[in-house]
């Protein structure tokens, strides 16, 4: 990542791994990367998605491979991250997104902490959080001898503040990534590695639209800017904070939510 070996805010030397890559915001995060030059690794649990969005990059002469990992199962992520440097050299760049936000009930809400099934508890703590884990703990020692790297982890609004559509297990798993980039960007600061979170706000994604319309529409009421955000505004944050022309910026937390927390 060094900028002997490219030019700031280029890509074309990033090695690139985006997880929960084969839609939303993953698949626009994984997309700009390689339209930006990086080789890219597109991993997620649906295999026939991954396949499908690095197809398509490599449609557009971009080095790419899909690669099928459930994150919450460390030795599936550790083997995905060999096949990632196997085709197409060591990973740099960690971009943390593969999430789940189970809802219940017509109205499309999550249920409430004291009617939740402890297996969906477990299982939205496994995927969200633990899964971050593993592919840091896959990930991080390469970077480590690279002496150099990034690693952006996707929050949310919904970690910092409190909001009735996401479950409790959703949003502790977000505010855990919180802490988790804060504590990692001091342990890997000394080998060159930046570690940041992204927190966005109401984007319009699938699974944004497994809410109820109304609900979706008192969140944008409740945002400044007065609309949801796009995908390709959180893959924008995230371009610039793997890139060489964020080199000193590390520990920080990005809002993209049209200044909801201004509210």
């Amino acid at each position: 990542m060094s900028s002997q070996s490219r030019q700031p805010g280029s890509h074309a030397a990033c090695v690139v791994l985006v997880t929960g890559a084969g839609r939303g915001i993953g698949r626009a995060m994984a997309d700009a990367h390689a339209d930006a030059g990086a080789a890219v690794a597109y991993l997620d649990h649906d295999a026939s998605l991954a396949e499908a969005a690095a197809q398509a990059a490599r449609a557009r002469g971009v080095k790419a491979v899909g690669l099928a990992a459930d994150v919450a199962d460390f030795a599936a992520v550790a083997a995905a991250a060999r096949a990632a440097a196997e085709a197409l050299g060591p990973v740099d760049v960690l971009v943390n997104n593969a999430g789940i936000s189970p809802k219940g009930g017509a109205d499309g809400r999550r249920a409430e902490a004291a009617e939740m099934d402890p297996a969906e508890w477990r299982r939205v703590i496994d995927v969200n959080l633990s899964g971050a884990f593993h592919c840091v703990r896959a990930l991080a020692p390469g970077m480590k001898a690279l002496g150099r790297g990034r690693i952006v982890n996707i929050s949310s609004v919904a970690g910092r503040t409190y909001c009735d559509i996401v479950g409790v297990h959703y949003a502790a798993t977000k505010a855990a990534l919180i802490g988790f980039s804060k504590h990692l960007a001091g342990e890997l600061g000394p080998y060159g590695v930046t570690v940041n979170a992204i927190a966005p706000g109401r984007i319009d994604t699938p699974m944004m639209r497994g809410t109820a319309s109304a609900a979706n529409e008192a969140v944008r009421l409740a945002t400044p800017l007065r609309r949801l955000g796009q995908p390709e505004e959180v893959a924008a944050t995230c371009l610039f904070l793997t890139s060489d022309a964020a080199g000193f910026v590390t520990g920080q937390v990005v809002d993209v939510a049209g200044g909801w927390l201004l509210t």
